[in-house]
């Protein structure tokens, strides 16, 4: 009875670091799927015309890739958890008008006024978690509801009118468009986008959050007969994606001079289609800091080769549109053929 039992318990494990390695695998291979995605439409783009793969448009696509990939950052560890976070566009339209205002309006020194317009934004994270975890909103709703309220509240604020920081000295320089390595064309506003992906990257793979992002995703019920805190853990994942969307703000402020009231819209879509691009499921429990980031590197190269290419603005909407609904679509393959 023993060896039988024992013969049983080492098959389990057998079988379970067998679907633990497919599991990897199969992350592995989208990865690469849409890195392979990445470079082609970067050799299609560079093809079709020659003032894509010029220095300043480069540097220009990683510029943009900024905002759109700090965002989905934050967005890859609500996702994971089987939520959604569609404020991160008016929030990070909130976040700028709050930097600028500390910044100018309050007197605040520059570093002070960036770390709350970064904190604004994790406490907007926190009251979307406290609206899904702890009121039991579900995250549409929830987040529909801060999207509308960050919009409101941005205008509010501002007047309706740009807050300029123009007055503060340095501010575009360290956070946008300055350049910390002398000879390269790459602005600050990149290396801080790589650094924040390495934090999360970190945070998402090699601690305790990171770990409980999954296990909520893969299966809320079983974390929570487990022994985990589900309602506290889910509140500080929101937080932490809401400290990315305030990072994003201060970076739009500090590439712009300015923080304009009336933007953000649509961005949200954006950054969860590089975040599902990447290979993070919409269904939670998988996901990787990698592959948004590489989802995020594919819409600014989309969005810019279609601009070079003097694409209407109104076509370019479609053809990310399509991006979207392309995405979603294979995320939905991808689980069928996991399930069976």
């Amino acid at each position: 009875m023993t060896l039988t039992k024992d013969a049983a318990q080492a098959a389990q494990i057998a079988s379970n670091k067998k679907s633990e390695m497919n599991t990897r695998l199969r992350a592995s291979f989208q990865q690469l799927l849409a890195f392979a995605s990445l470079l082609a439409l970067v050799l299609f783009f560079s093809v079709a015309n020659a003032n894509f793969y010029q220095a300043a448009n480069l540097s220009n696509i990683l510029l943009s890739t900024v905002v759109t990939g700090l965002l989905a950052l934050g967005t890859t560890f609500v996702i994971i958890t089987g939520g959604i976070d569609l404020s991160i566009g008016t929030g990070m339209t909130l976040c700028s008008v709050m930097t600028a205002v500390f910044m100018t309006q309050m007197g605040m020194p520059m570093i002070v006024g960036v770390l709350c317009g970064v904190l604004f934004g994790a406490l907007m994270g926190g009251i979307n978690g406290f609206l899904v975890a702890v009121m039991k909103i579900p995250p549409f709703i929830a987040t529909l509801a801060m999207m509308m309220v960050a919009a409101g509240l941005a205008l509010v604020i501002s007047g309706t009118k740009p807050v300029y920081t123009t007055e503060v000295e340095g501010f575009q320089k360290i956070f946008a468009l300055g350049k910390s390595i002398p000879g390269l064309v790459i602005p600050n506003a990149v290396f801080i986008l790589f650094a924040a992906a390495v934090v999360a990257g970190l945070l998402l793979s090699k601690t305790v959050l990171g770990r409980y992002t999954y296990s909520i995703g893969s299966n809320e019920a079983a974390t929570a007969l487990s022994g985990v805190n589900v309602t506290k853990w889910t509140v500080l994942i929101y937080t932490v994606a809401g400290t990315f969307t305030g990072l994003a703000g201060v970076i739009a402020t500090a590439r712009l001079n300015s923080a304009q009231p009336a933007g953000g819209a649509g961005l949200e879509l954006q950054a969860i289609a590089a975040v599902v691009i990447g290979g993070t499921s919409l269904a939670g429990g998988k996901g990787s800091i990698i592959g948004t980031v590489i989802g995020a590197l594919i819409m600014s190269v989309l969005t810019n080769g279609l601009s070079i290419m003097s694409i209407p603005q109104e076509w370019q909407q479609v053809a990310v549109g399509v991006v979207i609904l392309l995405a979603v679509y294979l995320d939905m393959m991808r689980r069928k053929k996991a399930a069976n």
